[in-house]
């Protein structure tokens, strides 16, 4: 007589090892999805809410109106917008192209001071700019009275100081990626004819894309969303950032437009989001090939 109840402890046995193996993760991943969407669904909600309040957005959707967005024209939003863009750009593109050039200098020259000169880019880097600011905004106001474009209330002052942290990591990282490149190239090129200026600019630029991309994102994502620098040097409202700008609205809590700013961040999360949507293939890439050790 053949018996069948080993099946039942095979499938269980089956099923059990499955979800030890590959159905956990399937867990995981749906509670970090909902723990990530919650505040986008709820930011959403308020724009949507013409309420102007948080506390009437508890419950999701129960009122939807383009009230907020409506009333984004009738403020400096777009031009705190245009700000936003131009400086986080211009200051990415200024971040990529100066770490590339000490990047290059430190992976293909041989120089004195060349690994000290490494470790000092690395260990200043560790002190973030905003323990500065004091300092940073004595410099400017000085400053504006030989050069005024680049003193306090100037877009033009505020792109400077981003650039004079530029480097450090950032070109730590891409120190690492150009050491990836041969050498065999350069040497080729150069037998060609080609100058120093020729290779960087024609052949490893074009092979180091994606780390370029990374450190541009990078630097356009964290000039994007900085408050304390804006707002130290950026004095005047039609100057401000989106950062600036939408505190401004809730930083009082008796005139607090909750709805305003919720439609404000909305529209705000988009430059980013698309930017990071573009440059999706090359960051994987960049960072991990940033990575090895030259």
């Amino acid at each position: 007589m053949v018996t069948t109840t080993a099946a039942p402890s095979v499938n269980r046995t089956s099923r059990k090892r499955w979800f030890l193996d590959v159905g956990f993760r399937h867990v995981v991943g749906v509670l970090a999805v909902v723990y990530a969407a919650f505040p986008i669904v709820y930011i959403i909600s308020a724009a949507l809410n013409p309420g102007g309040t948080l506390t009437g957005s508890n419950a999701l959707f129960e009122n939807f109106s383009g009230e907020n967005f409506a009333d984004l024209n009738r403020t400096f939003f777009w031009t705190w917008a245009g700000n936003t863009l131009f400086i986080g750009v211009v200051t990415a593109v200024g971040t990529v192209l100066m770490g590339a050039a000490a990047a290059y200098a430190f992976s293909r020259f041989r120089f004195t001071g060349r690994r000290l000169g490494l470790m000092a880019l690395l260990v200043i880097q560790m002190f973030p700019q905003l323990l500065a600011f004091v300092a940073i905004f004595l410099l400017l106001l000085g400053l504006g009275n030989v050069v005024p474009v680049l003193g306090l209330n100037s877009k033009l002052g505020l792109i400077a100081v981003y650039l004079g942290g530029a480097l450090g990591v950032n070109t730590f990282l891409m120190y690492g990626f150009f050491n990836t490149i041969p050498k065999e190239l350069d040497e080729a090129a150069k037998i060609d004819g080609a100058s120093h200026a020729v290779i960087f600019w024609t052949i490893i630029l074009r092979l180091v894309a994606p780390i370029l991309a990374v450190v541009g994102l990078l630097s356009f994502i964290s000039t994007f969303s900085d408050f304390i620098l804006a707002r130290t040097i950026l004095q005047s409202e039609e100057n401000w950032t989106l950062a600036v700008g939408l505190y401004g609205w809730v930083s009082s809590l008796l005139e607090a437009n909750w709805g305003q700013f919720a439609a404000g961040a909305v529209i705000s999360a988009i430059p980013v989001l698309l930017l990071f949507l573009f440059l999706q293939r090359y960051i994987v890439g960049g960072l991990t090939a940033g990575s090895v050790k030259g």
